[in-house]
């Protein structure tokens, strides 16, 4: 992880999707039988997933403008949330193996576009490249733009940037970088632990579990109201700020947990069956839809906006084991939790939601309209900012 820093995003970004494509071409090769084979896939293709989860929304800040840097990062999230969408549709109709050959299509046509792509400016300028700097700049913002005073802003920070020691993992948790490790990290526990793998993974069976006869018809809903939402999140990033989307849609989703919650007490206490289809149905929907607008997305776009590149492959892995270290937590102790509390583990789902207001509140700084060199200067205390804050 020590070495992802002096690694260009550009070649981690090209591997990664034939690692996933790797994964998925084997999984859907193995038989049934073959335990081995389908976990050395599935293994394949969660390594892909875990550069991309790190790789792509650090390229995508580097590579924008400030004005627009929160939409299209938010993009990515967007379309997987389509991609995540359109797996829920096709798997009603088709069998896994099918559906694990159709996501190889969209790996090779990602590798095909990425050998054209051209590598981070800001990586450039930091290991020695200014020449290519430059010209990596102005291939971005286009041949008539005047580049000279972003490219001054890079060029001043990344000397800056320079004096430091080379970094290590351990180095994040020292006084300089710890407000960015504590903001990063905290909103990706906050996320994690908010339920939204235990909504998703098992939503059908939720839906069971409240009273529906099927729970196909609650999924395709779901899906309905995520990518709309998700769109609209895009639309409002550079509009609203990330702060405000985080509070509203932490707020949603405090709410949604607090509606099923309801529902499996209703149906506990029997208040009446229509009751708690309505609630679950109402639930799973507001928490969907509201976790689309900010709480899914957002957190990957501060977290590749917080640290200096001289940090970001050890805090970009360091907060993307965090978040999957918890996506399997949860996943992994919801059927518990359920059978020991149905209702009680939606509040608790609540409770952290509603904590997640506090967090972003309190310490989340608003990155709309600023400068990564601008955000990382007056985010760790190591690099004093030389800029009008």
């Amino acid at each position: 992880m020590e070495h992802e820093d002096q690694e260009a995003q550009k070649p981690l970004l090209v591997t990664a999707p034939g690692r996933s494509g790797d994964g998925c071409a084997s999984g859907a090769a193995s038989s049934s039988s073959s335990i081995a084979v389908v976990v050395a896939s599935t293994a394949v293709a969660v390594a892909g997933s875990f550069e991309f989860g790190i790789s792509v929304p650090v390229y995508i800040s580097e590579i924008t403008p400030k004005n627009l840097r929160g939409g299209f990062a938010t993009v990515n999230q967007f379309m997987i949330c389509c991609g995540a969408s359109l797996a829920y549709v096709l798997g009603t109709f088709i069998t896994w193996r099918t559906l694990a050959i159709i996501g190889v299509a969209p790996c090779l046509l990602q590798l095909v576009g990425l050998l054209v792509t051209p590598e981070s400016p800001r990586w450039l300028a930091r290991f020695g490249h200014p020449g290519a700097f430059e010209a990596a700049l102005q291939k971005l913002r286009g041949k008539a733009t005047d580049i000279s005073d972003e490219a001054t802003e890079i060029k001043d920070f990344t000397e800056k940037l320079q004096q430091l020691p080379e970094s290590k993992m351990f180095d994040l948790f020292r006084k300089d970088y710890i407000r960015a490790v504590t903001v990063g990290v905290g909103l990706m526990v906050l996320q994690q632990f908010g339920g939204v793998n235990a909504i998703c993974f098992y939503a059908s069976e939720i839906f069971v579990s409240a009273g529906f006869s099927s729970g196909n018809t609650g999924m395709l809903a779901m899906v309905a109201v995520q990518i709309p939402m998700t769109g609209l999140g895009v639309l409002l990033m550079d509009k609203a700020g990330r702060r405000p989307l985080l509070m509203v849609s932490a707020a949603g989703t405090c709410l949604g947990c607090l509606l099923v919650g309801l529902s499996f007490l209703a149906k506990e206490h029997h208040w009446g069956k229509d009751l708690n289809l309505v609630l679950a149905l109402a639930g799973i929907l507001i928490f969907g839809g509201s976790f689309s607008l900010g709480m899914g997305g957002i957190p990957w776009v501060i977290m590749s906006e917080i640290f200096p590149i001289n940090m970001k492959g050890a805090a970009g892995s360091l907060v993307t084991l965090v978040s999957w270290l918890g996506s399997w937590i949860v996943s992994y102790a919801f059927n518990f939790l359920l059978v020991w509390n149905s209702y009680g583990t939606f509040f608790i789902f609540a409770s952290i939601c509603g904590l997640t207001v506090v967090f972003v509140e309190r310490l989340v700084p608003e990155t709309k309209g600023r400068t990564l060199e601008e955000i990382q200067a007056s985010m760790n205390s190591s690099l004093t900012p030389p800029f009008h804050l």
